[in-house]
């Protein structure tokens, strides 16, 4: 099941350039805007793919690690890496 919040940062990062720039350089202040469920906000700031990936859209997902400087082979590789029941959901 995919978390509003979670998936609204995530689009929100993706529209909105400025904002993007300011979470890479104070992502606590950006997250202070967004009323996420405490384990996702710690999964966010810890970088733990495995427990943001079934609450997040594969896409927004993608786009998250991209501006995180993920590059998209490493990013595919991780999630493939996840055990078969931390895969994304698009629901």
């Amino acid at each position: 099941m995919t978390d509003y919040w979670l998936n609204k940062l995530f689009f929100d990062l993706q529209q909105q350039p400025e904002k993007a720039a300011r979470f890479k350089s104070d992502m606590k202040a950006v997250l202070a805007d967004y009323p996420l469920k405490a384990d996702l906000r710690e999964a966010v700031v810890s970088d733990d793919l495995a427990t943001m990936a079934p609450h997040a859209n594969a896409y927004l997902l993608r786009f998250y690690y991209a501006i995180r400087g993920v590059k998209d082979d490493d990013f595919i590789r991780r999630l493939n890496e996840l055990p078969a029941s931390g895969g994304t959901s698009n629901g």
